[in-house]
């Protein structure tokens, strides 16, 4: 029950506050006067709800917070309820009073959900959800009798809402979601699920065909297979055979290659000895007479040289004799004799020395000269004698170091050199220019190493006389063939063998795994069950649920009406498939809501409504609101719901009274009524109202 509300800067509201009697409490004033902002404020404070745009749009125009407090009891205790509203957000504090002292419950900033806990602090308290208040406590304007009016399917899903068919919405949903997880937790372990049950049978289906179908060419390729092994070791045993033969035949080329190669190695170096035996006799031959006259030549060369140095010295003789005879030819022509007399001494003397005689000294230069000449004439025929006699020489050492180097003493040494030169020629003559394989004879008789090499050729001819290379060849081919036929063979064995034996595993685990599915579908299909028969809305549980709502609420409203001063004493609600029929008595005689009267109508509405408030057990929140009940009906039925209303205050449930709140702006239907507690609404400007009790 309400007991008191305060409204700070709350829509039109500076500073309002109301009191409520246990009973009825009538709001009268003309519209726009401020009226039904007093239910805004009683279902902001209580569940943070309200018909405005946003919490700012509760603000008092021109301030910029304000509050609105709310006191109320519910099963027996007392309670504050208050909301601040801010530029920030506001505060929001439910409390209980203890001894006369507020105890906060739930307070804080109005931020992190704080308004959702203090709204679910508050419907615990009531023992109600504000879903459900709306439906049994609170009646907007014109809505009175819309829970009778309505068309029958819609009167249904308002049923479902209060007797709270959306919880089995909650829990079919749930269900789904266990049914959903548990599938999943099966199809992680088992990697399928019981939707899949159809599927994992054709699957066992085609792996036991598979199986079948794999077992008749499974056994052919193992014939095949030993066919073929059979077939290689045969070539193979042959190839071994042969190899050996093969092998002889490579080395037997190689043999012969060898003796050629050594044939024509052996050719080359005859004819290179042969080359160079001949040189050495071109050159040696003429060195042994120029070599004899060596000593010869030294002695003529001694002895010209002591010749020369003779004729040296006395060339040098006479040209010095000249220069003295010359230097006495100067002296000789100053020494003449005058008169017979010497011109030195001037003593008389029949002639002059022939050393200081010009004539005698001209004669004797002209003699030394002659001499000269013919000494120089003799030092050149020296000269050039000694040159080619130098010449001579130096072929002569020449020729004795020609002999040196090729070690040949005497002409007897070189005659056996001619001698052999003229056996290696008469054997080349013997041994063909080139040698090929047919002539290996010839070649074999060049020197003991080929004959051995011819030798093993011929051994090597034997052991392969009878090998044929083209059936070898052939044999081996047939052998890879054989051996890339069987790898084939082996590969697409392995790979059936490897197919039936998967799907020997596959057969075993999915005959598991179905085994344990055919379990989780019955487990799934008794999960369904319960969700179809239980927690669908339309099933067996929902519709007794109904059923048994329907009852509770046509009872408790017959009850109502046994109490109004109305001829409709009882009322009978009951469902016809997606739709709520509603069925009217009084007495025997059965009537239907569209030939009731306004005020039978409004009578039928309240009980509905508090049968309704009874099923929701709403003892702990015992108030209703009207807002403007009357709208659309005449002065009678007006009175008409006055009449029931003041019945209703006078009705007690379990010894708590009904609250009333009504509100509306025809005071006067209130006049000659026992309501007392009526306030009265003035509109002092366009942001303020004033409130005053009659």
């Amino acid at each position: 029950m309400i007991k008191a509300i305060e409204l700070v800067n709350f829509l039109p509201h500076s500073d309002t506050k109301l009191e409520f009697d246990e009973n009825t409490t009538v709001f009268v004033g003309k519209n726009g006067s401020g009226k039904s902002s007093i239910i805004d404020a009683i279902t902001f404070s209580l569940f943070g709800k309200h018909t405005r745009k946003n919490n700012k749009s509760l603000i008092r125009r021109g301030t910029n917070q304000g509050f609105v407090k709310i006191d109320f009891s519910a099963n027996g205790k007392n309670y504050q309820a208050l909301r601040k509203i801010d530029s920030k957000g506001g505060l929001a504090q439910f409390s209980e009073y203890v001894d006369g002292k507020l105890i906060p419950i739930v307070e804080g900033e109005r931020k992190l959900g704080l308004d959702e806990s203090m709204t679910q602090q508050v419907e615990k308290t009531f023992g109600i959800r504000w879903k459900e208040i709306q439906i049994a406590s609170i009646i907007r304007q014109g809505e009175i009798s819309s829970i009778i009016d309505k068309a029958g399917k819609e009167k249904k899903e308002l049923l479902n809402a209060v007797i709270g068919i959306d919880k089995l919405d909650t829990a079919l949903r749930s269900m789904g979601t266990i049914q959903k997880e548990f599938r999943k937790s099966i199809l992680e372990k088992f990697g399928y699920d019981d939707t899949q049950i159809p599927y994992l049978e054709n699957k066992i289906i085609e792996y036991r065909n598979e199986s079948k179908n794999a077992q008749p060419k499974l056994e052919k390729l193992a014939a095949e297979k030993i066919e073929q092994e059979e077939l290689i070791s045969k070539l193979e045993k042959q190839i071994q055979d042969d190899s050996s033969k093969e092998s002889h035949l490579k080395e037997l080329e190689s043999r012969k290659n060898e003796l050629i190669a050594y044939s024509i190695d052996v050719i080359k170096s005859i004819k290179r000895e042969v080359s160079e035996k001949e040189e050495i006799v071109k050159e040696c031959k003429p060195c042994f007479a120029l070599s004899k006259n060596k000593n010869e030549i030294e002695e003529k060369i001694n002895k010209i040289q002591k010749e020369y140095v003779h004729g040296e010295s006395e060339l040098a003789n006479l040209v010095e004799k000249q220069v003295r005879l010359e230097e006495h030819e100067e002296l000789a022509e100053k020494l003449v004799l005058k008169d017979g007399k010497c011109p030195v001494c001037d003593s008389s003397v029949d002639h002059l020395k022939p050393l200081f005689q010009k004539k005698h000294i001209e004669n004797e230069i002209v003699e030394i000269k002659k001499k000269v000449e013919q000494l120089k004439d003799e030092r050149h025929a020296f000269e050039q004698n000694l040159e080619k006699l130098s010449d001579n020489l130096e072929e002569s050492k020449k020729a004795e170091t020609i002999l040196s180097t090729y070690k040949i003493k005497n002409e007897l040494q070189l005659d056996e050199i001619i001698v052999e030169i003229k056996t290696k020629v008469q054997q080349m003559k013997k041994i063909p220019l080139t040698v090929n394989s047919g002539q290996l004879v010839e070649a074999a008789s060049l020197d003991s190493h080929a004959k051995t090499i011819y030798e093993n050729i011929v051994s090597l001819e034997k052991s392969t006389k009878d090998f044929d290379q083209q059936e070898f060849r052939k044999n081996k081919e047939s052998r890879d063939y054989s051996m890339r036929k069987l790898s084939q063979i082996d590969q697409e064995y392995g790979e059936i063998s490897g197919k039936i034996k998967n799907a020997k595993i596959e057969l075993e685990k999915l005959g598991s795994t179905l085994k344990e599915l055919e379990q989780v579908q019955g487990y799934v299909g008794e999960l369904e069950r319960i969700q179809n028969d239980v927690y669908n809305r339309n099933g067996p549980v929902g519709k007794s649920l109904r059923s048994w709502a329907l009852d509770i609420i046509s009872q408790k409203a017959s009850d109502y009406l046994e109490k109004f001063n109305t001829a409709i004493k009882r009322i009978a609600l009951s469902e016809e498939n997606t739709k709520i029929n509603t069925l009217c008595y009084s007495g025997k005689e059965v009537h239907d809501l569209e030939s009731l009267s306004g005020g039978e109508k409004v009578c039928v509405a309240v009980a509905v409504r508090l049968g309704m408030s009874h099923l929701l057990g709403a003892s702990n929140l015992n108030f209703m609101i009207l807002d403007e009940p009357t709208t659309d009906l005449d002065s009678e039925r007006k009175k008409d719901l006055v009449n029931v209303l003041s019945q209703l205050t006078n009705i007690n449930e379990n010894n708590s009274p009904m609250q009333f709140i009504i509100i509306t702006h025809e005071a006067e239907i209130f006049n000659d009524s026992s309501v007392e507690n009526i306030y009265e609404f003035v509109k002092l400007s366009k942001n303020e109202s004033k409130v005053s009790r009659r």
